[in-house]
């Protein structure tokens, strides 16, 4: 259990601090957060014509249209100009919450992988780093990479390298951590 709760909480460090260094430090995921010198008119505008947060997917097709409908819309729209708004009434400046959600999340996250490497019938170090590194493409694949195929993401490289450095460096802790013999 030790080897678990230890594993965890400095592999959810690692990943914690990958990330802080991709999106804060270096800012890696710039693309994917460009700046408008009309934000304050296109946010004024968004906030006269939505009355609560939401999800919004530009065009889309009212509630109850036909399947025909759809189509003909659908067609009409090929070639145009389409946009995804994820529209908040206020900014939630509570970083510290964000912070500790975002870091508990990795710490889980890294438990539920120790707990299956220690399912292992015979885990060495080459083993548990290639099950890290097998495990940040299938985060990446199930995500950002899903999303991606029908949203394209500006920085969509950007989350692949992450997946791949933060678990690799994940990897290395626990193929270190999780073979060593206990003094």
């Amino acid at each position: 259990m030790k080897k678990l709760i230890i594993g965890a909480i400095v592999g959810g460090i690692i990943i914690f601090l990958w990330q802080f260094i991709s999106w804060a430090a270096l800012n890696l995921h710039h693309a994917s957060q460009e700046y408008t010198p009309k934000q304050d008119s296109i946010l004024s505008y968004l906030n006269s014509q939505f009355t609560e947060d939401g999800s919004y997917l530009l065009p889309n097709y009212p509630p109850g249209q036909s399947r025909e409908e759809m189509e003909k819309q659908m067609q009409s729209n090929i070639g145009k100009p389409w946009a995804q708004i994820q529209y908040h009434k206020a900014l939630n400046a509570n970083m510290g919450m964000n912070i500790l959600r975002g870091f508990l999340a990795d710490i889980i996250m890294v438990a539920f992988l120790c707990w299956i490497l220690g399912k292992l019938a015979s885990p060495g170090f080459g083993r548990i780093f290639t099950v890290c590194i097998l495990t940040g493409i299938i985060v990446f694949i199930n995500s950002p990479y899903t999303i991606h195929i029908w949203y394209p993401k500006a920085d969509i490289w950007m989350h692949f390298f992450d997946a791949l450095i933060s678990w690799a460096l994940c990897g290395i802790w626990l193929g270190w951590w999780m073979v060593r013999k206990a003094k």
